[in-house]
């Protein structure tokens, strides 16, 4: 019922910029707050941004902090994620997931991948060098 779809992925040289995109489909109630994960071959999946239903309260991981910027238009169903400077080290399968917690701005469980309800199928960042 509920359905999260992502876009945006692609090729892109290091330094370079990519917006990825997850537009959420379907439930009664979308006060939700959304995150973005990665995940590499090989690696496990691993937090990258989170933000909660008013935007109010946004968490990064340290290593793309200054770097990313996590944001949602609510009326649209959507939220993103605006990758600049990449790294090579940012080339991962990047997913969007929806936390039904995440409505309040007192929301704290904004990395915790096991928290989250609904996942997206995931959209391929490459960064080359």
């Amino acid at each position: 019922q509920v359905q999260l779809v992502e876009s945006g992925g692609g090729l892109v040289q290091a330094g370079g910029s990519l917006r990825l995109s997850c537009v959420v489909s379907g439930g009664s109630f979308r006060m939700w707050g959304m995150g973005w994960f990665r995940q590499a071959p090989g690696k496990e999946r691993e937090f990258v941004a989170g933000i909660t239903w008013t935007g109010g309260s946004i968490w990064y991981r340290d290593t793309v902090k200054g770097r990313f910027t996590i944001s949602r238009e609510n009326a649209k169903n959507m939220v993103y994620l605006e990758m600049n400077k990449v790294k090579p080290e940012d080339t991962a399968v990047y997913y969007c997931a929806a936390d039904r917690k995440g409505g309040s701005d007192h929301y704290t469980g904004a990395s915790n991948l096991s928290g989250y309800d609904y996942w997206g199928q995931g959209t391929q960042v490459t960064v080359s060098s």
